[in-house]
Parts: C-alpha cells; structure tokens; sequence
C-alpha cells in the first residue's frame, strides 16, 4: 500500500514537470516563431526602407561656400576681397564618446596629449582641453558648447587654413571639423573707407559699393552629399549628390588707388592747414565721366561697423555751391540768348530787386565790366543785372539741364541735393539761383556740371564702375547712360574762356606751372550747429588743361580759416592738379592768345 502510494506521487511529480517544460517549449516556439516573422518583415517586406533610413541616419549634407568676388581699382589693385577661412564645427554627442589615446612608441603620430603629458580625462572636456590653446579660447567655455545636445554646434569662425590644419592633426576622430567661409579684407585702410563700405557676418554688402554691387559680387554656394562612418569621417565613394560652388564677380572700378591716396592725404593735410571742419574732393575725366578719385576727410576704414554705418561724405554731403554756380547761369544765358559774352555792364556795389538788396563780396564804385568780367570778378550784383532777359523758368531750366538736383553714380546714400521748382521761388530765391545760393548740391553734381562744359557742352554719365568679369573669366564693360547736350559747343567754349580769366584771378594761389586752367571759385553761408547761417562753404571747380581738357577737380571746404574758395580749396586744387599732369604726363600746355575782354 505504502509503495503504491509513493508510485502515484512519483508519476504526478514527473507529469508535472514534463507538464512545464512542454508549457515552456510552447512559449518558446511562438517567441521564435515571432522573431522569425520579424526578420521577414525586415528583410523581405520592410527592407528597402529600412536600408534608406540607415542611409540617410549616415548621409550628410555639407555646403560648399561660393566666394565673393573682388573689388579692383582701375589698374588691378585689389581693393577688397574674400580669403579662405573656417567656421570651426562640432559633434557634440561624438565628443561626449570621445576617449584621448595616450601616447607610447606603438601610437606615436595618432595620439593625444598636452604639453607632453596625458590629456587627463574624456569626452567634452578632453575634446575642449585639446582645442582651447589652438583656438586661443577658454576650455571651460569649449566644455559647455561640447556638452550640448545634438550633432551640430559652431565653436569658432573665420580661422586661417593654418589653425584649421592644427585642428585636423589632434585626430578628434571626426567630432571638430571645419565648414568652408571666407573672411572680407580690404587693404587700404581708410583710403575710400565709408564709400567701400563693408558686408554683414553673412557676408552680404550692407553699405557702400559692397551693397551697390552686391548681386554682382554674390556667389553661388554649392553643396556635397556623403556618408559619414562611426567616427564622423566621410566614408570614400560615398557622394551620393554635388553642386560646385560659383564664385562671385570681380568688379573693377574706374577709381585709381593711387590718384585716390594723394587725393586723401592732401585733403587731410588741408583740413590742419585751414582748420577746417571737413573737405572733400573729385577727380573727373573729362571725356568719359569716369570718377578717378573720390575721398573726403573722414577716417572710416572699410569693412569696419563706422563704415557701414556711414555714408560717404562725398557723395551725401550737399551744400550751396556759391559763386561755382554762376557758370551755369550764365551758360544758360549764353545759350538762351539772353546775353554774350562782350556785353557791358556799369556795375554798382549794390542792387534792390524785389525789394531785396544784394551786395558783392568787396564793396566797390561803379565798374565797367563785361559778362565775362562779371564772371572774372564774381560779381553778384553783375548777375542780377545780367538776370533781366533770363526768366525763372530759363534758370530752374538750366540748372536741371547741369545734373542739379539730380542722381549721379546711385551709390547707397548719396542725395539728390535740392531745387526746388521756379513756381516756389520767393522774391530773394530767385535771383540768388543766379550765383550758387538758395539750391543744394553736392560735389559729384558740381564736378559733373563743370565737365560738361571742358566737353564742349555735352554731359557725360558719371560712373565708378568700369567693369564685371565673372568666374569664368568673361569681363563686361558696365553701361552708362547716353551723353545728353546741355549748350552748344560754341557757348561751351566762350564760357571755357570766361571760365579761365576767372581762374587767372587766382593764378597765384591755384595757379599749376605749365598749364592753363579753367576755373571758378565759391564761397556761400550755410547753417551751423546752431542753424543760423554762421557756417561758410569754401569750394573750387576747376578744368585742366584749359586748352585740351583732361581732368575735373573738385574741392569743398568746411569753414576753412581764409573762407574764400580762391584762397582755401583752390591751393588744394593745385596740389592735386600738378600730380595728375605728373602722373599722366600731360603735355604743357600752349600759350593763351585770344581771352575775351572782362572790362570796358
């Protein structure tokens, strides 16, 4: 009985057991029955995706940057142009797995270490120990940038090729590496400073030529498409997609560096000398319209955030040109009719007009002058007395025909000036027009206007730049505007010749050995900081020679010691004046034999 008892418990035991394990059997085949469906279903039915989402999780994207093209001088001088430089880039999750090899004899050549000695640690910190003395940073400040989040983080920009390739021989395993840029250098300091202008951190001009010239001088970024291993590197033969990079255009300007630095240092020179608040100056060609030298005394070096911010005072500075502009009136009477040259005049000292009186900068009797003396002499009260047979209409007329008023080059900044219509003129405007005083302008209008005469009466487009080659090397002249008659040649050349007796009168200050000239001086009250009229303009216009024309120089003052334009700027003139002739060996010039009488 006993024995059958323990049979029956034996056999349950043994039942049971065999019961678990046939459970666990059970159990198991449906987890392997599952695995096996799941690696189908990865293999044959999700595989493709699969294999795409691993691809892309390995493919990288990098940007290939386009380079911004030169800015060139009329000689080739570079101006302003972009070198290679590195955006210093990192991986933070890689750094954080990153584990410095020491180095012994075996690892000499792929191994980590400071100052001679182990690196110390691991990871983010190790990577940032490692980077802080090449990229002159604080390790601390690497360390958090390293610790971040994420596969993408910008630890420095615009390093040299030179601190790039120190970075490459740390062998980071892929975890630093560096994006393509560029870096704007101009090389002439302030020498056309605010009128170069500069980019912003994007690289795009934001003031100046950078910005006139911005579409031009813009590239094309391309791209390249590779897969990266564990360690960050490209994998070999793993470009999947690429696009060159097209650089930008070089834009030659029609300014010569070296006109413009003579042209910069004299005007600073000036500026002690005469006390002056500031000054500006212009260099035309006459028969083309072509700006050699644009500069005025403001010291803004290009590409800095003063020249971004500001304008350049020769291009957006406006004034009243004062007597300058009585060469325009009078062309105008010349070419209207209203008057010649050899007409006689009995000029007082004073005229009322309109219940206006106007006076001459000297006081005098009665003179006996001729239009051309009136010019000669610079005489206000001459032209309102000249002023009765040329209507308002006639003078708003040809002072817009002369560019007043008017966009020159359409740099960034640059103003119009102001004229008014005639319909506005009060009672004292109206005959103020005719000698430089109740319009504005500035020195590119004055300059031009004062080319079209020396070009026998036709106004050229100004223009500063002189043309675009691309990256394939292909150069375009740029286009200017077609040249527009103002006067006739015939009036062009009588004023010539008042324009010379008038620079005689000065020969002694603004005189240039060797060659005639063609000139006329001003002097006119603007507002000063207080915004009465207790500030002075002091300029000169000047063509030289005055028997062949080459060259138009502008020079404007500000509240120079010796006020008038004849004794201030027309000295700067001929300091300028006798460098061009030097430079461009310009023969001398004939004598005069037929000047115009200026009394009678």
């Amino acid at each position: 009985m006993i024995t059958m008892v323990r049979n029956v418990s034996r056999w349950f035991k043994v039942n049971r057991f065999m019961g678990k394990c046939t459970v666990i059997g059970v159990l198991l085949a449906f987890v392997a029955v599952a695995c096996l469906g799941q690696l189908a279903s990865v293999q044959l039915l999700n595989g493709k995706s699969t294999a795409q989402a691993a691809t892309a999780s390995r493919t990288k994207t990098v940007t290939i940057s386009a380079k911004r093209g030169k800015i060139l001088d009329t000689n080739g001088a570079v101006l302003a142009q972009s070198v290679e430089r590195y955006n210093v880039v990192a991986d933070p999750e890689l750094a954080q797995t990153f584990v410095p090899t020491d180095c012994t004899e075996k690892t000499v050549g792929n191994c980590q270490q400071i100052d001679g000695q182990p690196v110390g640690t691991t990871g983010a910190a190790a990577v940032a120990r490692l980077l802080a003395p090449i990229l002159g940073m604080d390790a601390k400040e690497l360390g958090a940038l390293l610790s971040g989040t994420g596969q993408y983080v910008v630890l420095k920009k615009e390093v040299t090729p030179e601190v790039m390739r120190s970075i490459d021989d740390l062998g980071l395993n892929g975890c630093v590496y560096g994006e393509l840029s560029s870096e704007r250098l101009y090389s002439n300091g302030t020498l056309m400073g605010a009128l170069l202008g500069g980019v912003n951190d994007e690289g795009a001009g934001v003031a100046g030529i950078e910005q006139m010239q911005n579409a031009v001088l813009t590239g094309t970024d391309g791209y390249k498409k590779y897969e990266r291993g564990g360690e960050g590197v490209e994998i070999p033969g793993t470009v999947t997609e690429s696009k060159y990079a097209v650089d930008g255009s070089d834009v030659e300007l029609t300014i010569d560096a070296n006109v413009d630095w003579y042209v910069k240092k004299v005007l600073s020179d000036a500026k002690e000398q005469y006390k002056a608040d500031w000054a500006i100056a212009v260099v035309q060609d006459v028969q083309n319209g072509q700006i050699l030298a644009l500069e005025d005394t403001d010291q803004y070096e290009a590409g800095s955030d003063d020249a971004k911010l500001n304008t350049s005072r020769a291009v957006s500075q406006t004034f009243e040109p004062g007597s300058i502009g009585k060469v325009f009136s009078m062309a105008g009477m010349l070419q209207s009719g209203a008057h010649q040259l050899t007409d006689q005049f009995t000029v007082p000292g004073t005229i009322t007009k309109n219940g206006q009186t106007f006076k001459d900068a000297t006081q005098h009797g009665d003179e006996h002058w001729t239009l051309a003396g009136i010019l000669e002499q610079s005489s206000n009260v001459g032209m309102v007395m000249a002023g009765e047979n040329f209507s308002n209409e006639q003078r708003y007329e040809f002072l817009s025909k002369f560019g007043i008023g008017q966009d020159g080059l359409g740099l960034p900044g640059e103003s119009d000036g102001v004229l008014t219509s005639a319909a506005s003129w009060d009672g004292r405007t109206q005959n103020t027009v005719l000698f430089g005083q109740g319009y504005a302008t500035n020195a590119l209008q004055v300059t031009n206007a004062i080319a079209t005469i020396a070009n026998k009466g036709v106004k050229q487009q100004q223009s500063i730049i002189k043309s675009v080659t691309d990256a394939n090397g292909h150069t375009e002249d740029a286009k200017t505007g077609e040249p527009t008659r103002v006067i006739d040649e015939q009036v062009a050349s009588q004023m010539m010749n008042a324009m010379e007796s008038s620079a005689e009168h000065y020969s002694k200050f603004a005189g240039v050995d060797g060659y005639r000239v063609a000139a006329k001086s001003g002097t006119a009250e603007v507002a000063g900081s207080d915004g009465r009229l207790t500030s002075i303009i002091s300029d000169w216009s000047g063509i030289i020679p005055a028997d062949n024309p080459r060259f138009v120089v502008t020079v404007v003052m500000k509240d120079p010691q010796g006020s008038y334009g004849g004794l201030t700027s027309g000295p700067v003139f001929k300091q300028i004046s006798e460098f061009l002739m030097q430079k461009y060996e310009v023969p001398a010039s004939t004598p005069r034999t037929d000047a115009i009488a200026v009394t009678w």
